[in-house]
């Protein structure tokens, strides 16, 4: 699925410098082949040190949105890294509630900026997507079918409905969907950008984590409280974990069991969400009714933003 409007794309670069300019550019003409405005392609090639430009102007890209007198349609991270939780202390949330809130803007990416997404949502209660980001999937070589398809689906459906395997449960619940990037998640705990959710959904996906190390992160999620206030957790992806013979058969299978244990959590995996090349689209602080029967779960998603 594709739209056949022209949307506004608005690059934003909040983290590390984007090393693959090629992919990137490839993002850049995918969007241009459809017919979209492409706004921003300076901080693609924005460097200073290890991130796309110094802290000011990182932050003089938000600046911008609030600033704008005309919102895009679509604010489009170019890449994670490192680099958007030096920004935090700095933005002007109050300014960006009022004048992003209510708005038909899509904000998306996942990884590092997982920390912004969270922070928008603690701070100004703003809805933004957990999806796709410029180089490393709009950009890459072979483009998924399965994201492209999610990422407008998401952007344009009122309601959002997804369906997917996963181990055998019964389960049915609804709260406020919320999460990303487990690294930064864990991150955020005891600090105002970690927003307080009372009978949530919890979305969880990482990269290159060995699965000891997820479940320190969610045993410090445990610990501070965080997850008591949770109706279930949701698994995405956890790639590039490599397991040894030290493990001698604990993996990610263990640890959700653990932490299901502790917590009394369902803990329901599957989902295909994170950093693989196949991703849904998921509209964090949006509402959502978790259903599960045998092997087959089913997220419904309402009350985002949608382009118009």
């Amino acid at each position: 699925m594709t739209t056949s409007v022209s949307r506004h794309i608005q690059l934003i670069a909040p983290s590390g410098y984007c090393q693959n300019q090629a992919a990137a550019r490839r993002g850049v003409d995918y969007f241009l082949r459809l017919g979209h405005q492409v706004s921003g392609e300076e901080v693609i090639i924005r460097r200073f040190q290890r991130f796309a430009g110094s802290d000011a102007q990182r932050l003089a890209d938000w600046q911008h949105l609030t600033n704008s007198p005309q919102l895009p349609d679509i604010v489009l991270a170019v890449r994670g890294g490192y680099g958007a939780t030096r920004l935090l202390p700095f933005l002007d949330f109050a300014a960006l509630a009022v004048r992003l809130k209510g708005q038909p803007l899509a904000i998306c990416g996942h990884s590092d900026f997982t920390a912004l997404q969270m922070a928008l949502l603690s701070q100004c209660g703003l809805i933004s997507f957990s999806g796709p980001m410029l180089a490393g999937n709009f950009g890459a070589e072979h483009l998924s079918e399965f994201t492209l398809s999610h990422f407008w689906q998401a952007l344009t459906c009122s309601t959002l409905h997804l369906e997917w395997q996963t181990s055998a449960t019964t389960l049915d619940v609804t709260g406020t969907v919320w999460g990303g990037n487990l690294s930064m998640l864990a991150s955020l705990a005891g600090t105002p950008w970690l927003p307080v959710i009372n009978d949530g959904i919890l979305v969880i996906e990482d990269v290159n984590e060995h699965p000891f190390r997820i479940e320190r992160m969610l045993l410090q999620l445990t610990d501070s409280g965080i997850l008591a206030g949770q109706r279930a957790i949701i698994a995405g992806s956890f790639t590039g974990s490599n397991l040894a013979d030290y493990d001698h058969g604990y993996n990610f299978a263990s640890v959700w069991e653990l932490i299901s244990q502790r917590t009394g959590l369902p803990v329901i995996t599957g989902l295909p969400f994170g950093h693989d090349r196949d991703t849904v689209t998921l509209p964090l602080g949006a509402h959502g009714h978790l259903q599960a029967e045998g092997t087959r779960c089913r997220l419904t998603l309402s009350g985002h933003p949608t382009l118009r």
